[in-house]
């Protein structure tokens, strides 16, 4: 996904707010002290290892040499995966890359993880577990900019380029232009594209519409090529300015659904190992580790995205430490139960210090009503559920039901200010989506006749 953000763009998510990570030509000393995360980043020993020389201050203010920072953040995403069973040996792991810096330490990170399962698979004796396999894939979002064809092609190439680098061992690269998510045939994607953006009033709404759509795109790219995990590089700074957003437009009740470290909502589930660094963490560490980044596509954030990622940027300024403290607030919140894995299977690729803190999901849970917005994917509330059973009974169109099957927040924000227009928005949509609602409408009345044929036999 490439959305705007110097942390990641496509692979942090649309609302992170990092500085650049471009490439300077100082000394990796004075790289320290410049983008060191505390005040008081420069001392002369390391609080980890005791070691002399320059160190950088982390979130939390523990001094650390490079070594340790990058263990210390390697530490982070590895637990991360480990104790929320991300990675199965047996998956095939789709990263979502734009070339930011979350989402090249995303892929750094991953690599290595993947390259030391190789190793101790080829060196055990029974082979009785494989490594995962690795894919990654960047959305191409040049139909909805004027910027040459030349620099995005070039941009193209530096993205196959670092991700071709990792070596060893081969890795699919999936480039895919946003317009893709719509369906195949003779009409020109790109301009319905453009059509049914164009169609939607709100600038918030449009900047969070191309999101959506940037998910189905993954979404398309591992179905079609056989992932079963799509990782983004979202990390800790992205959230915060998420729960931000979020609770200005009006969508607190979904909001605990995209703050957790898994997400099964989705036909191919996505996991977020970043969750807990921070945007200058990564951001420092790819200028430390001299890692490659390439943020020429990146797409600016608009409307409240935009406002709050400028508000959160101001707060780091004051004090790092406030955007893991808005995170950790958010994480109060009860998630859903598509937030967490199920059992089945996981246990046997855990290791035994970790099955205690894996978390099962309750069979008896009734927290999540299994309908989802049509657009968005947010959990319907209990008035949202309310006004959706209602027109079922009285709806007269298929369109009434496609808006019914709406979220307030996406009624607002993403749906025409004219209705006599929603039949036309409607049928610009990728049929991912209105095919989840006619599918619905098909098992509803399904469940409508045996009931009625139920009843007959009882009378």
């Amino acid at each position: 996904m490439a959305a705007a953000s110097a942390c990641g763009g496509a692979g942090c998510g649309p609302h992170c707010s990092s500085s650049s990570a471009g490439a300077e030509e100082d000394a990796p000393a004075e790289r320290i002290g410049r983008l060191s995360i505390a005040a008081g980043a420069t001392t002369a020993t390391c609080g980890k290892c005791d070691g002399g020389g320059a160190v950088v201050a982390a979130s939390g203010g523990a001094g650390m040499c490079r070594e340790c920072f990058r263990a210390h953040l390697f530490g982070k995403f590895k637990l991360a995966v480990t104790s929320n069973a991300m990675v199965r040996p047996t998956d095939a792991v789709l990263l979502a890359f734009s070339g930011g810096p979350a989402s090249r330490v995303a892929l750094q990170f991953i690599r290595e993880m993947q390259f030391k399962a190789i190793q101790s698979w080829e060196t055990s004796n029974s082979q009785a577990l494989p490594a995962f396999g690795l894919g990654v894939a960047f959305v191409n979002e040049s139909a909805l900019s004027a910027r040459p064809e030349h620099e995005t092609e070039m941009a193209t190439g530096d993205i196959k380029s670092i991700v071709s680098s990792l070596a060893p061992g081969e890795k699919k690269v999936h480039v895919a232009p946003l317009e893709d998510v719509f369906s195949y045939g003779s009409e020109d994607k790109a301009a319905r594209l453009k059509e049914v953006v164009g169609m939607i009033d709100d600038e918030t709404g449009r900047d969070d519409f191309i999101q959506w759509l940037r998910m189905l795109s993954l979404q398309k790219i591992a179905l079609e090529n056989g992932y079963t995990k799509i990782m983004l590089g979202t990390c800790a700074s992205g959230i915060a300015c998420h729960v931000l957003s979020a609770t200005v437009k009006g969508q607190g009740y979904s909001l605990p659904a995209d703050v957790q470290y898994v997400d099964t909502r989705w036909e191919v589930p996505v996991v977020l190992p970043l969750h807990d660094c921070l945007a200058q963490e990564l951001s420092l560490l790819c200028e430390l580790d001299s890692l490659k980044t390439q943020q020429l596509l990146d797409r600016p954030c608009s409307g409240i995205n935009s406002l709050v990622a400028s508000f959160v940027s101001r707060l780091r300024e004051e004090n790092p430490s406030r955007e893991h403290t808005i995170l950790r607030t958010a994480q109060k919140l009860k998630p859903f139960s598509f937030n967490k894995f199920s059992a089945n299977g996981y246990h046997d690729f855990l290791p035994s210090r970790l099955r205690p803190k894996f978390q099962n999901v309750d069979t008896n849970e009734s927290t999540f009503s299994e309908i989802l917005c049509l657009i968005c994917g947010s959990p319907f509330s209990e008035s949202e559920l309310q006004n959706l059973e209602n027109t079922k009974h009285k709806a007269q169109k298929k369109i009434d039901l496609y808006t019914a099957h709406c979220c307030q927040s996406c009624h607002f924000q993403i749906l025409p200010s004219a209705t006599d227009t929603y039949g036309h928005f409607f049928s610009l949509l990728p049929k991912f989506w209105t095919e989840k609602v006619d599918a619905a409408s098909a098992s509803s009345l399904r469940d409508q006749i045996e009931d009625y044929l139920l009843e007959d036999d009882e009378n």
